[in-house]
Parts: structure tokens; sequence; C-alpha cells
């Protein structure tokens, strides 16, 4: 990047804002600077009061004259001073380093809580013999019915076949396999039901 060489400001007479931005555009770091002194420490003050942590907030205050340095054509003095373009800026990346402390804290938790169920939950033995006879059960009643009724249960519960794809592979037509499906699933609720009581 190319640096401009620019006449140095008369003694003891301060730029103003805009004749700055007119030197920044020019690539003279001196101005940058400039800016730099004359509005880094409010700057930093305004972030610090959003963010909430100095070394923080020390980023976002040099992402924010970056940005200046940057962007100095998008800066119009017909709109308004630069002081509250500045600020602006300064308040826009701060609530944006606000947002996203809090969506990696929301993913921080979520993920905790995804991890820590299983850590704590307490063994239920019980609760497994009863999953256990449940499923020793519905083997047994599996048994019981017809063979195609069987069949086309296994293929679309343990297989994870569709209606159509056992259709395809038993060599029946659809109408056919959903009532085994369905006569089946009826008759092995019905014959839980009846173990149950």
């Amino acid at each position: 990047m190319l640096l401009a060489v620019v006449q140095p400001w008369p003694e003891g007479k301060q730029p103003t804002d805009a004749a700055l931005m007119e030197r920044i555009l020019q690539r003279d770091s001196a101005a940058l600077e400039t800016l730099y002194d004359r509005y880094g420490r409010p700057v930093y003050s305004l972030v610090l009061r959003i963010a909430q942590h100095p070394s923080s907030a020390e980023e976002i205050v040099q992402d924010v004259f970056l940005q200046l340095w940057r962007s100095a054509d998008r800066f119009q003095i017909s709109r308004g001073p630069l002081e509250p373009w500045l600020f602006t800026m300064a308040r826009n990346r701060a609530l944006d380093f606000l947002r996203l402390r809090r969506e990696k804290q929301r993913r921080r938790e979520h993920s905790d809580s995804d991890i820590l169920p299983s850590a704590v939950v307490r063994p239920d033995p019980e609760g497994d013999i009863d999953r256990s006879r449940r499923a020793e059960k519905i083997r047994a009643l599996m048994t019981s019915l017809p063979e195609a009724q069987r069949r086309a249960i296994e293929l679309a519960f343990f297989e994870g076949m569709s209606h159509s794809e056992i259709a395809a592979a038993t060599g029946q037509a659809l109408g056919t396999v959903k009532s085994w499906i369905r006569g089946g699933l009826l008759r092995l609720r019905e014959s839980l039901a009846e173990a149950s009581s």
C-alpha cells in the first residue's frame, strides 16, 4: 500500500475531521494517527461499556480504526460530522461482538446439555427388564403371524424399506403389501393387549 507524501499541517493549527478524512483518502497515515489520538479514548469507553471486556474492547477499537482507514471513501461530510459516524461504527462492532459471544455461549450450553444428561442418568434396571420382556413378546408374536405379513413387517420396520420397495422386492401389488402390514400390526397390537391384561 502506497502512502502519499502530503504537506504538514501549519504549526499550532488543528486540522478538522473533514480535512483529516481527506488526507486518509490520500493514504496519509499521520491523519489516521491524529484521528486515533482525538477519538480513540472515547470510542474505547463506549465499546468497553457494551462489550464489558477490556481486551476485546481494545481489539474492537483497532478494528474500528482499521475500518475507518479502509472505508474512508464512505464518509461524506455532507451527511454529518465524523464523530457520530465513528461512534455508530464502534457501537455496531461492539454489538456484533456481544451477539457472537452470546451465540457461542448458547451453543456451548446446548452441547453441554446434550452431554450431561447421559452422564447423570441413573440406571433403570426395572425399565430395562420391562423393555426386554416386551421385545421377547413381540418376537414371539411375530413368529405367530403368517409368513407374508411377518416378512412385510420385518422389511418395513427392521430394514427400513418403503411399502413400494417391499412390493417390488416381493413381487406383490402395493395394496396387498399395505394390507399385510396393516393386518399384521393390528394382530400384534391385539395380542399385546391380551398379554398385558
